[in-house]
């Protein structure tokens, strides 16, 4: 079922912002950014006017060098940013710091052209670095997120 993000039922919890988003529902992203703001294109969006974090996978940017995945009970996501090393800067420093600036962290899946399904709330756990290639072909250094789902 695709909903409009405005039908969404919205609380406060603990001084955030707790949305209605429902797990496994498919959304239209365009809709998501006329209710919350937030950028179109990143993979990783926090609006300016909300306490959340919006980050999107599409399981199939390896030709970018991203791997996001499933992994013991963990989401593996790749940082931001397609040329050089990835730094703890924009999208990459709010997934990092989404806690400590009372943010919610949300999951969304690219299931086709302009819509997501709505994987949950997650809470960064820990990064890593690995080797990888940029857009361009060069090796750079790439930043590796461990999230795993919140628990109510």
């Amino acid at each position: 079922m695709r909903r409009r993000p405005g039908s969404i039922s919205r609380s406060c919890e603990n001084g955030g912002e707790a949305l209605g988003f429902m797990k496994g529902e498919i959304y239209k992203r365009s809709l998501i950014h006329e209710e919350y703001g937030g950028n179109r294109q990143s993979g990783i969006s926090y609006p300016a006017k909300h306490d959340m974090v919006f980050i999107f996978t599409g399981f199939s940017g390896e030709e970018y060098g991203y791997n996001d995945r499933w992994e013991k009970g963990y989401f593996l996501y790749y940082g931001e940013g397609q040329e050089g090393d990835m730094e703890f800067v924009k999208g990459n420093k709010e997934i990092k710091t989404h806690r400590e600036n009372k943010k919610s962290l949300h999951l969304f899946q690219k299931v086709s052209k302009g819509f997501v399904k709505y994987l949950g709330e997650m809470e960064y756990v820990d990064y890593f670095e690995e080797e990888g290639r940029d857009s361009k072909g060069n090796l750079r250094k790439v930043i590796v997120f461990k999230l795993k789902p919140k628990e109510r």
